[in-house]
This record gives C-alpha cells, structure tokens and sequence, in this order.
C-alpha cells in the first residue's frame, strides 16, 4: 500500500514540476496555478495517509479494549450480569 501511495505522489510532483516549468517559459499564470494545485493534492495524500494510519491504529486498539469487557460482561451465561440481577 505504500508502495502505491508512494509512486502516485511521485508521480503528481512530477507533473506538477513540469507544470510549474512550462509556466515560467510560456509565463502562463494558469499553468502555474495548475502546478500548485497538483502540487497540494500531492501533500494531502501524503498527510491523510498519516492521519488514517493513525486512526486505524486507534481504532484496532480500542477493539481490544472492549472485546474483553464484553467477555467479563457475560460472565458464562448468554446474558449480561445486570439482566441476571433484575430477576
């Protein structure tokens, strides 16, 4: 997977910088408008990589938390402890 998120923003700066060389020898303000943008996109799929790696570790982490809670909840019964109580 990071060998994929890899070669696209390799691939995205790459465009971008041509895009961005392109301007300056044509002084086109559009084409370096397009280099920025390209350029941005690439950062962004670099910091939502970061950021999603993050949160999936949050969430693989906060699973196991409960799974044992659940466990002690039932306490060998198919019922919850609190619904045993209330008879």
């Amino acid at each position: 997977m990071i060998l994929l998120i890899l070669t696209i923003v390799t691939g995205l700066v790459f465009w971008a910088l041509r895009l961005m060389d392109r301007a300056i020898e044509n002084q086109e303000f559009s084409l370096m408008l397009a280099g920025f943008l390209v350029a941005s996109s690439a950062a962004a799929i670099v910091g939502i990589y970061f950021l999603m790696s993050d949160y999936i570790t949050f969430i693989n982490h906060a699973g196991t938390t409960f799974d044992g809670y659940y466990d002690s909840a039932l306490m060998g019964s198919d019922f919850p402890a609190w619904i045993e109580s209330i008879d």
